[in-house]
């Protein structure tokens, strides 16, 4: 869902395997969290974001950017936290 409180689930699909690397910035592009890194099956998947940052304190209310690096596929999403 978007707005979320207090988790949102990231999904994305890969026609082939291949590195992937999620990750989620503030809207001064400052990164807050690594979702995922690493080596990914084609397919889908789905993470969730339970609206914590690196240091696993509650993110604060407001907009952040999810990117997506998939090879040579860059995808991203804004979503909202409101508490």
């Amino acid at each position: 869902p978007n707005p979320f409180n207090p988790r949102t689930e990231i999904s994305f699909e890969l026609e082939r395997a291949g590195p992937v690397r999620i990750r989620v910035y503030d809207i001064q592009g400052r990164l807050v969290r690594e979702l995922a890194t690493g080596a990914y099956p084609a397919g889908r998947h789905a993470l969730v974001w339970d609206g914590r940052d690196r240091e696993g304190r509650a993110a604060a209310s407001g907009a952040y950017y999810v990117r997506l690096v998939a090879g040579d596929r860059v995808d991203g999403r804004k979503v909202l936290l409101l508490k």
